[in-house]
């Protein structure tokens, strides 16, 4: 399998010169930022849409999962359309449909069209998201530029998820909960408008045939596992509501591998790809980190609203730490990869993040702020940012240009998937768990704790290739 930091760019426009680097890592990170932030930026203002539009707790609920399960259901759809139909136009359909839904969903005036509008968003997203680290790959020769800006887009987009409740809770206490919609529709034309003046077109330059067999079974079910998986929490993992979707889901992915593997003529998922150790091992690292990651921000936003008692504002001031360790983390990893080695950074950063969940797992009702919550999430996070860039690095080494969309869109719902389906369980645990809701948070934060552990433990997959270090591009040409 040819090797991205050793095959030419596909489909470069040759009439467009080349655009300064760091604008393109700048355009593709808001674009990034903007899909995970809106994963988590609801939350606090969930009270202000209820009041609003009067949604019903199932409805509340909805808002949410809307855009979860379009997001993860059309992540692996998204990330091939890239690579067939061109990286910049993907890019900026993706990122027209979610401004158009957010615009949308910010002027709804029943709790029907702001669903919708939210499961667009998820659509939208899920075109953007892989576009993101493909472009990347694609524009950026392999070396240590191209490190820098994997590093600069995992840092980015682990900080999403954070400066979520943050900005959330401001746009809901000093506007109104609409804003936090929005804002996105005016970033949106203007990410547009950059990615007309900054992107040349690149695309697969073999064939240009969508399985549609493979698209539709892969999408229903990645989609109807989602919907399972988010109908256990109120529900439990034995009831009909959440036992047949998941059952449907993994027979139609059954049915996807078989078509790929034995009926698809230009499969939609090549399943060669997972023959690479680099594809195959960081896949099953980002699925342990994630089952754990999500976790961090939905119970320490109960812990301290619940228990605690702060304001939305109050406890998204407290994440700042958090958001901070990802970024510094996140921006070092370039050179500690080129000292340390990948898998050394990547296993250190799951055991870092691992001790911080156990560290976590102490909290009580009489816990304080520092060693409560920020010391401990610190750690849980700083470690996240250590390994968010490095598994990326890992698996887009295992892959030509014609396949990075495929294997970014398989990542982010490596990523999406175990981070469902660990949250799922995880509050499920907490729930039947005897006692205190502290003691319950604190039990799930001890399992992510085994959870991450093992995902440093699954590094030992990846293989040691060279090609890892991000300056020997640079080395092999007297740079």
């Amino acid at each position: 399998m040819t090797n991205v930091s050793d095959a030419p760019l596909s489909g470069r426009s040759a009439t467009k010169p080349p655009a300064p680097v760091w604008p393109i890592v700048g355009l593709v990170c808001l674009a990034q930022f903007m899909m995970v932030l809106d994963v988590s930026i609801v939350n606090v203002a969930l009270p202000a849409m209820e009041s609003a539009l009067r949604l019903g707790a199932e409805g509340l609920q909805w808002v949410v999962n809307g855009y979860i399960l379009t997001f993860a259901g059309f992540l692996l759809l998204g990330g091939r359309a890239a690579d067939l139909y061109g990286r910049r136009r993907t890019f900026i359909a993706g990122l027209a449909v979610f401004a158009i839904a957010s615009l949308a969903g910010g002027l709804a005036t029943t709790p029907e069209l702001l669903i919708a509008a939210r499961a667009i968003q998820g659509l939208g997203a899920a075109v953007v998201a892989p576009a993101t680290l493909t472009i990347l790959t694609t524009s950026i020769p392999a070396g240590a530029t191209q490190a820098k800006a994997i590093a600069t887009w995992g840092a980015v987009g682990a900080a999403g998820g954070a400066v979520g409740s943050l900005a959330g809770g401001l746009l809901t206490d000093y506007l109104s909960w609409r804003w936090i919609l929005l804002i996105n529709a005016p970033i949106g034309v203007i990410a547009i408008i950059a990615a007309l003046r900054l992107l040349a077109e690149s695309r697969d330059l073999g064939t240009r045939r969508l399985d549609l067999t493979g698209a539709i079974t892969v999408t229903v079910g990645l989609s109807a596992l989602e919907f399972g998986v988010l109908q256990t929490p109120a529900y439990g993992w034995g009831s009909a509501r959440a036992l047949i979707p998941m059952i449907v889901g993994v027979l139609a992915l059954a049915t996807f591998v078989l078509v790929q593997a034995r009926f698809a003529p230009a499969p939609l998922m090549p399943l060669r790809v997972f023959r690479a150790r680099s594809v195959s091992g960081a896949l099953l690292v980002q699925f342990l980190l994630g089952a754990a990651g999500f976790a961090v921000w939905y119970f320490l936003s109960l812990y301290m609203q619940q228990v605690l008692h702060y304001s939305a504002l109050q406890a998204g001031l407290a994440f700042l730490p958090h958001t901070l360790a990802i970024i510094v983390a996140s921006k070092a990893t370039p050179r500690l990869v080129a000292r340390v080695g990948l898998r050394p950074l990547l296993a250190a950063g799951a055991l870092i993040s691992a001790a911080g969940f156990a560290w976590q797992a102490t909290i009580t009702p009489e816990s304080g702020l520092l060693t409560g919550i920020v010391l401990p999430g610190v750690l849980i996070t700083g470690g996240m940012g250590l390994s968010s860039a490095p598994i990326a690095m890992a698996a887009m080494a295992g892959v030509g240009p014609g396949e990075a969309g495929l294997v970014s869109g398989i990542l982010n719902s490596s990523r999406q998937i175990g981070g469902s389906l660990g949250l799922a369980a995880l509050t499920t645990l907490a729930a039947a768990h005897t006692g205190t809701p502290t003691s319950g948070y604190a039990l799930a934060f001890g399992v992510c704790a085994g959870v991450v552990a093992a995902g440093a433990v699954a590094v030992l997959a990846l293989p040691k290739p060279r090609t890892y270090v991000p300056d020997a591009h640079d080395r092999r040409h007297g740079k």
